[in-house]
């Protein structure tokens, strides 16, 4: 069944404008969109950076939004500079100076903000194209999973990392995600992140500033004024990051300078459980987003960059049309030995859990 749905999604892509894109398809990789549905929650996703690019679930009346930020072909994903929906790494987030010291070697990277990495490089793990290992899009747990081959020498990271996502649609309105990766010969930094980003009222309904939040973090890792953490942590209390209990997300937008991008220590720190990041409610359309995950740390991040950016229908997306829940290890932890290690080898491999709940029931008062 999997294989014929296959088959017929790519017929139906090259009708709607979703078609493979030549010449951005390394060694004639195709690239396709797979649904996973169950009950009244569909996500869509591309292998072209594991990305989701849509996600339809219904609002307190019954009606159905797609809920994340997108695009209406996959050329303009393959041409997107927002990371919108993608898994980024090998190493999410910023590595300050591009370059970091492991075992004795010096490793230069390839720097793509200033001099400093972000999400992985130049061409980092959104762009590039995935295989799909499995689909099996009926039964009890419809998923799908995505592997990529991350060769030596890559973006200047050491080793060869054999990195696979799993996206599952679980009862009750549930996406799980589990990243995994393997060293294969050399230890390496690893640090995947999802970077999907959410409007609860719908992709094409204007800005989150409304929406209201919570995240479970006491504190986060103060950055410089380039967002390279500087190694010190800070309280959250009395100060705008602060969502300890829940506040809309524009209540005190205007005190930063462009808006939230910022890493949180999630309360409770790594491990293999998963433990509460963050819950997103919006009032108008009742739609409510939990997030829970194992990872020790969540960079809360309000599209501050996105600025006439043609989506999905034409609609155009504007700076806080959309917030990011990215779970990840801390920010440049390579070069901050008090940070929880990153280093993945081929004795301790990477695993990154998350778990996202779609309802409508209000999970607070606001």
């Amino acid at each position: 069944m999997a294989k014929i749905c296959v088959l017929l999604c790519f017929t139906l892509l090259a009708a709607s404008g979703f078609a493979n894109v030549s010449g951005s398809e390394p060694k004639g990789k195709k690239v396709g969109i797979y649904e996973l549905k169950k009950g009244d929650l569909s996500v869509k996703f591309t292998n072209w950076g594991a990305t989701i690019i849509s996600l339809v679930f219904p609002d307190k009346n019954g009606k159905l939004a797609d809920v994340v930020l997108g695009y209406d072909t996959i050329k303009e994903y393959t041409n997107d500079t927002s990371y919108i929906g993608a898994i980024v790494g090998r190493v999410a987030n910023r590595i300050g100076g591009a370059q970091f010291t492991l075992n004795g070697t010096h490793y230069k990277l390839v720097a793509n903000e200033g001099k400093n990495i972000l999400h992985g490089g130049l061409i980092g793990f959104s762009d590039v194209v995935w295989k799909v290992q499995k689909y099996q899009n009926e039964g009890d747990a419809p998923h799908i999973v995505f592997t990529y081959h991350s060769a030596d020498g890559e973006e200047g990271f050491p080793g060869d990392l054999l990195v696979t996502v799993s996206y599952t649609l679980l009862g009750d309105k549930q996406l799980s995600v589990k990243m995994k990766a393997k060293a294969l010969n050399k230890p390496t930094p690893v640090n995947l992140a999802q970077h999907t980003y959410w409007n609860l009222g719908g992709h094409n309904c204007g800005d989150v500033l409304s929406q209201y939040i919570k995240i479970f973090a006491s504190q986060i890792t103060l950055v410089d004024s380039h967002l390279i953490p500087t190694g010190k942590f800070a309280s959250v209390k009395g100060t705008p990051y602060d969502f300890l209990k829940p506040k809309a997300v524009g209540s005190r937008i205007n005190k930063l300078a462009s808006g939230y991008d910022i890493n949180y220590v999630l309360d409770g720190g790594a491990g293999n459980k998963l433990k509460p990041a963050a819950v997103v409610y919006d009032k108008k359309s009742g739609r409510v987003l939990e997030l829970s995950t194992n990872a020790p740390g969540l960079q809360f991040y309000t599209s501050n960059s996105l600025k006439d950016v043609k989506g999905k229908g034409g609609f155009v997306y504007e700076p806080h049309a959309a917030l990011c829940l990215e779970t990840q290890g801390f920010p440049d932890a390579v070069n901050h030995p008090n940070f929880p290690s990153t280093i993945v080898t081929p004795k301790k491999p990477y695993k990154h859990n998350m778990l996202f709940k779609f309802s409508t029931k209000a999970p607070y008062a606001s």
